[in-house]
């Protein structure tokens, strides 16, 4: 949090530029593409909203994450302390962007009137192992990092070619005889069990499976990881 209020310091709407700055991205780009893609801009529009919103929160863990212990390089050098808490940083960063950036979804809701009923609050469970899968990301990749320095620049790479390969600025309708794309990607689920609950749309029982598996999958390979190599993080970086 203290990384944001130091990047907008003495600007009269301070963290709130966050929210400015994706406003005027989603109208921008929520009417361009939704005259490219034929779609209603009423329903086009929040899509948009709710994708770029869910997508900043996870981009930015995935991209934080992998840097955490590098940047945290004079702490962890001196003093002596948890190495999650580097991870839990990152975490806290983005989701309070997250927390000024979801009002341009509510905004759009309300001005095309999206009612998603009850359905809604299925998007804190899913929020909350958004967060839980960021903390083995966080751990992982920080690690990962730490060890080879051109690694944050295949990450960044991968996320910016992940972002196209999602569906945030289409819709999965749209891929309908190339399904098996979606389905093997982990962003789209995770995405989903957000985004699905915000438009009125129960994400599907395999949605729920298939993030439980990779929450699974995820913190078993990284509890082996930084069993073993925890203790030489302060050498590496």
């Amino acid at each position: 949090m203290q990384e944001i209020l130091d990047r907008y310091r003495r600007s009269v709407l301070g963290p709130f530029w966050l929210t400015i700055s994706l406003g005027v991205m989603v109208i921008g780009l929520g009417i361009l593409y939704a005259g490219i893609f034929r779609q209603p801009v009423g329903d086009y529009l929040p899509y948009v909203a709710a994708g770029f919103t869910i997508w900043g929160l996870i981009s930015g863990i995935v991209l934080d994450g992998s840097r955490c212990f590098i940047d945290g390089e004079p702490m962890i050098r001196q003093l002596p302390g948890p190495l999650s808490t580097y991870v839990f940083r990152a975490i806290w960063t983005n989701f309070m962007v997250f927390s000024h950036n979801i009002w341009v979804f509510v905004i759009a809701a309300v001005i095309f009137q999206v009612n998603p009923g009850w359905d809604v609050f299925l998007a804190i469970p899913g929020l909350l192992l958004v967060l839980f899968n960021g903390v083995w990301i966080g751990i992982l990749l920080g690690l990962i990092s730490a060890r080879f320095r051109d690694v944050p620049q295949i990450i960044a790479s991968v996320t910016q070619l992940a972002f196209f390969m999602t569906p945030i600025i289409w819709k999965p309708d749209m891929l309908s005889d190339r399904a098996f794309i979606l389905d093997a990607n982990p962003f789209y689920h995770l995405v989903e069990i957000i985004r699905g609950p915000l438009l009125g749309q129960a994400p599907a029982l395999s949605q729920w499976l298939t993030v439980g598996v990779i929450t699974i999958l995820g913190w078993t390979v990284t509890l082996l990881f930084y069993t073993v190599y925890r203790w030489r993080i302060a050498y590496w970086v």
